[in-house]
């Protein structure tokens, strides 16, 4: 994979995890990303969908401690995260294990209703938790929408994770996850 592409990101990632800009990211950070799609969506973190997000992004963190040897209550540097990303998920085997159940909880909090899909309203829920500027969620949600029908599946949207994080094609849709890199 062209580096500078995974560096970008990987450090727009850091930043969705870094909501207040410390430079240091730490395990509540990443449940703090958590907490801001769960109160966005008006779900219990009890629940099982909750419980679910909860836990697959507990699992993100212990794997990314785990791939820099590191115990899982010291943050990390942009540095640090990028190294950890890469070993756990992009050039490790631990994307579908790990990364992506929480792919796969994200999108399943994101369709409300059940229905298989997620509109472009409950998308523009979700970038809001992560930070996605409003003007930027319209493009995106075009973007992924392959089909053009206005929807996503959570198919398409787990797929679009994969294609963020590990795909080497610099005009993979996936790489609109969070709006234009």
């Amino acid at each position: 994979m062209a580096i500078d592409l995974l560096n970008h990101k990987l450090d727009r990632a850091f930043d969705h995890i870094d909501a207040g800009g410390a430079g240091v990211v730490a395990r509540e950070d990443l449940l703090g990303l958590g907490a801001r799609l769960l109160v966005g969506f008006g779900e219990s973190p009890t629940s099982v969908t909750g419980s679910s997000l909860v836990d697959s992004f507990d699992g993100i963190w212990t794997a990314l401690s785990e791939a820099l040897g590191r115990d899982r209550d010291l943050g990390l540097t942009r540095e640090d995260f990028r190294v950890g990303m890469t070993a756990a998920f992009v050039t490790g085997g631990g994307y579908d294990e790990v990364f992506r159940p929480a792919a796969v909880a994200v999108a399943e909090l994101c369709d409300i209703d059940g229905d298989g899909h997620v509109s472009p309203k409950e998308f523009r829920t979700m970038l809001a938790a992560f930070g996605t500027a409003y003007d930027d969620v319209d493009e995106a949600f075009e973007r992924l929408d392959r089909s053009g029908r206005g929807a996503l599946t959570v198919e398409e949207l787990v797929l679009a994770a994969r294609e963020y994080y590990v795909s080497e094609d610099p005009n993979a849709a996936g790489n609109w996850l969070y709006g234009p890199l």
